[in-house]
């Protein structure tokens, strides 16, 4: 039993295997919590989503404000992708962890390619001003054809509202980690499925 003064997402972990995706804009934290819950949960496997982007060494088209045909199409090649690599994870027993840049109407296209379920959907949030914090502290950076707030406004204006969604703005990704396995379980199984 927790004492009073325990922090309030210190639950372990839901018991069973479940396919998590993780997403939310760059530098939202996705890579960070994504890593830590595959790192806090039993026979684990964190899915980077980007690496398949990353593999297209000639003929990349990368989405801009304004996306060609071919680079939407790359983008689906890669959630495709991505799904089948959770579900053939989870087929072999592994609780997986799958992130990515996932927004607009292709986090539904997203949750209907992965087969497995459970399927809990987390969506990172953080306010604009965290994130332009975030982005100027890493050692990189992910915004070039994008400004922040473009991205932002597709994430809150054009993307469903499925699974959990957190403004992690003043949280540390240890928090944040915490407050997802304290919720996930019974607040981001997507719509319609069996639980």
């Amino acid at each position: 039993m927790n004492s009073p003064d325990a922090p309030r997402h210190s639950r372990s972990p839901q018991p069973g295997q479940a396919v998590i995706l993780v997403t939310g804009i760059q530098a939202s934290g996705k890579s960070t919590i994504a890593q830590l819950l595959a790192e806090r949960l039993p026979k684990s496997v964190h899915v980077r989503g980007d690496l398949f982007r990353r593999m297209i060494i000639s003929g990349r088209a990368d989405m801009t404000p304004d996306p060609a045909d071919e680079a939407v199409r790359q983008l689906r090649l890669r959630h495709q992708l991505a799904a089948s690599v959770s579900d053939t994870y989870f087929q072999a027993g592994f609780t997986v962890i799958v992130q990515d840049v996932i927004l607009g109407v292709h986090l539904a296209e997203m949750t209907a390619m992965i087969r497995s379920r459970p399927l809990l959907v987390i969506a990172l949030a953080p306010k604009v001003s965290a994130i332009a914090e975030r982005e100027e502290n890493r050692g990189k950076t992910a915004y070039g054809t994008w400004a922040i707030t473009q991205l932002d406004d597709v994430l809150r204006n054009e993307t469903p509202r499925l699974g959990l969604w957190l403004d992690t703005s003043s949280q540390t990704p240890a928090e944040t980690a915490d407050e997802i396995l304290a919720r996930a379980w019974d607040e981001a199984r997507i719509p319609g499925q069996d639980t």
